[in-house]
C-alpha cells in the first residue's frame, strides 16, 4: 500500500462529520466511494464531490485498500460491519478499516479481534476538533490499533487532520477520547459557571474574557465559546444529546477500570437537565443556559 494518494477508499457515514471528512479525501486525490444510510445525503454528498454513491456498505468497501466510518454509537458500529450489507463482507484481505467513531474500547476490541480473522487491519480513530474541525480539514485523531496497520492508514487520515498520533494497541483511541471528553466536561462547566457569575456581578463578560484567556484561565472552550454563550446561542457544534452518550462511556469504563469521575458524573447530570429544558440538540456551551434557568433568570 504503498503512496500517500490515489488510494481506493471508502467512507461510511454522512453526517456533520463524516460529510466534510469524505470531501478532504477527494481533494488529497483519492478515489472515494461513500456510503450513508440516508441515501439523500449520500446523494448530496455526490452532488458535492467527485465520488461514487454506493447502495451498501459491502458494495461500498469492495475493493477499497481503506474502509472509512463515522457513525453514531456501538450499536452503529457494528451493523455497518456486520452482516451481508457490511463492510467487512466486502473488505479484500489486507484492507484496513479506520472508524472514527466514539465508541466504547469493547466493541472497537471485538470488531478489531473479528477483522484480524479475516485477514483485515482495524485501527480506531475517533476525533476531536468538531464540526468546523472536520470542515477545515484540522482533526485531532487518537488511535489505537497494529503499528503497521496505523502506519498505512496515516497518510490517508492526514487529508483531514491536524495531528494523528497512534497511542496503543485496540481500544487506546477511544480512551484517549475519553480523556479528551472528560476535560472537556469539566472545562465547559467551569466557564458556564464564571460567565454566569460574571453577569450576576455586573461585569462586562466579552471584556473580562480578554484579560483572563490570555493567563492561566485560558481554553479553546473559553477563546471560541464565552461569546455565543453570553449570547445564549447554541448552534455551534458538539450536541448535547452526543455528550451525554460519550459520558455514559466515559462512565461505564470508569466503573470497569475503578477510576473516579466526580466532577464528569456531575456535569452529566448537568446535561441531562439541559435535556430536560429542550437543549438536546444544543451545543455543550448550552451548560450555562442551565444556570440562568435555575437562578432565575429570564
Amino acid at each position: 500500500m504503498a503512496g500517500t494518494t490515489g488510494r481506493k477508499v471508502a467512507f461510511l457515514g454522512l453526517g456533520v462529520m463524516g460529510f466534510p471528512m469524505a470531501g478532504h479525501l477527494v481533494r488529497a486525490g483519492h478515489a472515494v466511494t461513500v456510503w450513508n444510510r440516508t441515501q439523500a445525503k449520500a446523494a448530496a454528498w455526490g452532488a458535492a464531490h467527485a465520488g461514487t454513491i454506493a447502495p451498501t456498505a459491502a458494495e461500498a468497501a469492495r475493493g477499497a485498500d481503506f474502509v472509512m466510518a463515522c457513525v453514531g454509537n456501538d450499536d452503529d458500529l457494528r451493523a455497518v460491519c456486520r452482516g451481508p450489507e457490511g463492510a467487512f463482507a466486502g473488505m479484500r484481505p489486507g484492507a484496513v478499516f479506520v472508524d472514527h467513531t466514539t465508541v466504547s474500547a469493547q466493541v472497537t476490541r471485538e470488531l478489531a479481534a473479528e477483522a484480524a480473522g479475516l485477514g483485515l487491519g482495524f485501527v480506531d480513530a475517533p476525533v476531536s476538533g468538531g464540526q468546523a474541525g472536520a470542515q477545515n480539514g484540522v482533526l485531532s485523531v487518537m488511535c489505537g490499533g497494529d503499528e503497521g496497520h496505523y502506519a498505512a492508514a496515516e497518510p490517508v487520515i492526514a487529508a483531514y487532520a491536524r495531528v494523528c498520533r497512534r497511542l496503543g494497541p485496540s481500544g487506546s483511541g477511544q480512551i484517549a477520547k475519553m480523556m479528551n471528553q472528560i476535560a472537556i466536561a469539566g472545562l465547559v462547566q467551569g466557564l458556564a459557571e464564571a460567565l454566569r457569575f460574571g453577569e450576576k456581578a455586573g461585569l462586562d463578560g466579552k471584556a473580562v474574557v480578554e484579560v483572563i484567556s490570555q493567563g492561566a484561565a485560558g481554553s479553546w472552550q473559553m477563546a471560541n465559546r464565552h461569546a455565543t454563550m453570553l449570547e445564549n446561542r447554541f448552534d455551534f457544534g458538539f450536541a448535547v444529546d452526543w455528550m451525554r452518550k460519550d459520558l455514559g462511556i466515559c462512565l461505564a469504563t470508569a466503573d470497569q477500570i475503578g477510576a473516579p469521575l466526580p466532577v464528569t458524573a456531575l456535569v452529566d447530570q448537568f446535561y441531562k437537565d439541559v435535556q430536560a429544558m429542550g437543549g438536546g440538540r444544543w451545543d455543550t456551551s448550552s451548560l450555562i443556559a442551565r444556570l440562568r434557568a435555575f437562578d432565575g433568570a429570564r
